[in-house]
C-alpha cells in the first residue's frame, strides 16, 4: 500500500518499522526530491494515518510518499506524480487522506486514474458536503465519516465506505485533543481494504471491493 501524505516517523510506538518500504518525497511541481529512504514526517499527520492503517492491517507493506512538507498543502501535480510512482512500485492500494474541491483539476486526476486502474485508490468523498477530487471520481473508493461509528467497524452508504474519523488513540490524550477528521476515515478504510486483500490470488480493485462487501 502507498500512503501519500507527510511521510512517517518510523520510531513512533504505533509504527511497525519492519513493514515500511523505502519511499520518496515529491515537490509541488512533481519533481522527486528524495528517494531510497523512509521520508521523515515533520507534521505528524502521515504518521497518524500510517498507524491507523497498520492497526487494521499489520501485515501490509507500506510505501510512504511525502507530498506534505511544511504544512498540509500540496498540488494536484504532486498527487498525480505520487499515484504514478505508487503504481510503478506495485502498490495494490493507494491511500489519499486528502482531497480538493477545486473542479478545475478533474481532467488531470481522471488521466492519472486511468493509469492507476490496477490499484485501488481510496480518498475522501467530500468535504462539508462538497464533492472532493479525486475521491468523488469513478473508479475511486470514496470515503465518508461517522463520528459515532466505532473505529473497528465500517458501513456502506450511497456507494461510499463510511468509517470513524478518529485516529489510533494515544494513552492519556482525549480524542478531541488528538488529530481527527476525514483523513482518518480514509486511513481506516485503507486498512480494512488491505486486510480484505490478504490471500487474494489477484488483488484487483474489483476483487478487494468484493472481499470488503
Amino acid at each position: 500500500m502507498a500512503v501519500v501524505d507527510s511521510g512517517v516517523h518510523p520510531d513512533h510506538p504505533h509504527i511497525d518499522r519492519s513493514r515500511l518500504l523505502d519511499g520518496l518525497a515529491i515537490a509541488s511541481d512533481g519533481r522527486i526530491l528524495e528517494q531510497g529512504s523512509i521520508p521523515l514526517d515533520r507534521l505528524g499527520h502521515g504518521t497518524a494515518v500510517t498507524a491507523a492503517v497498520q492497526e487494521k492491517a499489520p501485515e501490509a507493506l507500506i510505501l510512504p510518499i511525502r507530498v506534505f512538507h511544511d504544512a498540509l498543502r500540496t498540488s494536484p501535480l504532486a498527487l498525480v506524480t505520487a499515484i504514478e510512482v505508487a503504481v510503478a512500485r506495485g502498490a495494490t492500494i493507494i491511500n489519499l487522506s486528502l482531497g480538493t474541491t477545486n473542479r478545475t483539476h478533474r481532467a488531470l486526476f481522471e488521466t492519472a486514474l486511468i493509469q492507476a486502474s490496477g490499484a485501488l485508490v481510496i480518498a475522501a468523498a467530500q468535504a462539508e458536503g462538497v464533492p472532493c477530487l479525486p475521491g468523488a471520481l469513478e473508479g475511486v473508493l470514496g470515503v465518508g465519516l461517522d463520528w459515532d461509528l466505532p473505529r473497528e467497524e465500517w458501513r456502506w452508504q450511497d456507494g461510499h465506505l463510511i468509517a470513524s474519523g478518529y485516529p489510533r488513540p494515544i494513552e492519556g490524550v482525549p480524542q478531541r485533543r488528538n488529530l481527527y477528521g476525514i483523513s482518518f476515515a480514509v486511513a481506516q478504510a485503507s486498512g480494512f481494504a488491505a486486510h480484505a486483500a490478504r490471500g487474494l490470488a489477484a488483488p484487483t480493485p474489483a476483487a478487494i471491493l468484493a472481499a470488503l462487501a
